[in-house]
């Protein structure tokens, strides 16, 4: 519990500092998980790797993040997002800043440090869902899944922009130590102003608590025992599959479209970051537009069911119709424009899958998004490396982007079929 003295009042509703921190936080997250993207090209020049180890050495981050998603879901459930969010952002910010001496070091030690990195990050969407749930009200949590989301790409824009300049001027390690230290400045200001729930906050108003006190009511799945109940539930594994299908096209892109430009649209390393980046900027702008659509249709009296797989048709099917597409130009505006338009629509799934742990299971959040991602995580394990294996043993791109659309088109399917919009757990 943050203690003062005497805490002047508030101009606005206080969980907008907490969503406002929860968003620097994944943006910190997503600096630190893209720059090897940028990096491993001069790292592979200096250390000798081929395709297929770089793909080994970016995967492994994803063996650690794989490791703390439902146990940081769990903690932060039971004791508090704050802490455990605290706890994650150290504990990566260290391991990025280890990264450039483990490489010196040997493959292993590289190896150790991206697994964990992945350990520490591992906590942060689970946490962060769990202080929705208590900090958010219902009415409001397309929008801030969508901002939070919408640090993603701009983490990945600020990343390909930045990591080209910092390995240029500097030298690749000076990417990870930069970034590292960022985020023990977000430690910092985390501490002093958070707390895991509103009710302990000095600075939040009888006003504020009235609108973020829980739904009344229980169905009779909310008094069964959590982790099974969300283990014996569709709707619960309608969100993981779809988690697993959206991340595989999202992890191939964010650790190969730096390569892919550079090597088959012969886009040079100082200009990587320029062109890869408009389709995240757009991602940015249209993950708040469509958390403020869904928001918007739902105070509108539509279903939340229906609120949730209309968005994510729009979703799902920009991104695996772009996906289809891009192999087949031929020049990198081209390609980026494909790119840009299905980023525009893609954001739709802020208010699909995105948003609908909240919706089922609000005092679960947490545990249901470390279960969501764990299976999304998944596909950074397995797709990257087979990315790479793929390009090295055909030269094709093309099969590696029509993998992506086709594993796409699945999880709509999945999600169409099962998902669900009321609260199932309390």
């Amino acid at each position: 519990m943050i203690e003062t003295a005497d805490w002047p009042a508030p101009r606005r509703p206080y969980r907008y500092t907490v969503i406002a921190l929860c968003f620097a936080a994944t943006f910190l997250c997503y600096i630190d998980r893209v720059n090897i993207s940028v990096a491993i090209i001069p790292m592979a020049t200096e250390y000798g790797w081929d395709k297929t180890l770089q793909g080994s050495v970016m995967s492994a981050f994803f063996i650690g993040y794989l490791l703390t998603q439902i146990a940081g879901g769990w903690l932060a459930d039971r004791f508090g997002g704050k802490p455990v969010l605290a706890g994650g952002v150290v504990i990566w910010s260290l391991f990025t800043a280890l990264t450039p001496p483990a490489a010196a070091g040997g493959l292993a030690a590289l190896l150790v440090a991206r697994i964990g990195m992945g350990v520490g990050e591992g906590v942060s969407f689970p946490s962060i869902y769990s202080l929705f749930s208590r900090w958010v009200p219902t009415q409001e949590r397309s929008r801030a899944v969508g901002l939070v989301f919408s640090a993603i790409p701009l983490g990945t824009v600020f990343a390909l922009v930045v990591t080209p300049w910092i390995v240029v001027r500097f030298g690749w390690p000076w990417a990870f130590y930069a970034f590292a230290a960022l985020g023990l400045i977000w430690y910092g200001i985390w501490q002093a102003q958070v707390t895991s729930s509103p009710e302990q906050h000095p600075r939040v108003g009888a006003a504020e608590l009235r609108a973020l006190q829980p739904e009344a009511g229980a169905t009779a799945a909310s008094q069964r025992p959590p982790l099974s109940a969300l283990l014996g539930s569709s709707a619960v594994w309608a969100i993981v599959v779809c988690h697993f299908c959206n991340n595989w096209g999202g992890y191939v892109l964010l650790s190969w479209l730096p390569t892919y430009l550079n090597e088959r649209l012969d886009v040079d390393l100082a200009s990587v970051g320029l062109f890869a980046m408009a389709p995240s900027i757009v991602s940015f702008l249209f993950l708040n537009a469509a958390g403020a659509v869904g928001d918007a249709l739902l105070r509108r009296g539509i279903p939340t069911r229906t609120v949730r797989k209309l968005m994510q048709t729009i979703g799902f099917g920009a991104i695996a119709t772009a996906l289809l597409i891009v192999p087949h130009v031929d020049t990198a505006p081209l390609a980026i424009g494909v790119m840009c338009a299905s980023s525009a629509l893609g954001a739709a799934v802020a208010a699909g899958f995105a948003t609908n742990h909240l919706d089922i299971a609000p005092r679960h959040a947490g545990v249901v998004m470390g279960l969501s991602n764990t299976a999304g995580t998944l596909p950074g394990v397995i797709a990257v490396p087979l990315s790479g294996w793929i390009v090295e043993a055909t030269g094709s791109w093309e099969l590696v982007f029509q993998l992506a659309a086709g594993v796409k088109i699945f999880g709509l399917l999945f999600y169409l079929a099962f998902a669900k919009g009321e609260k199932l757990f309390d």
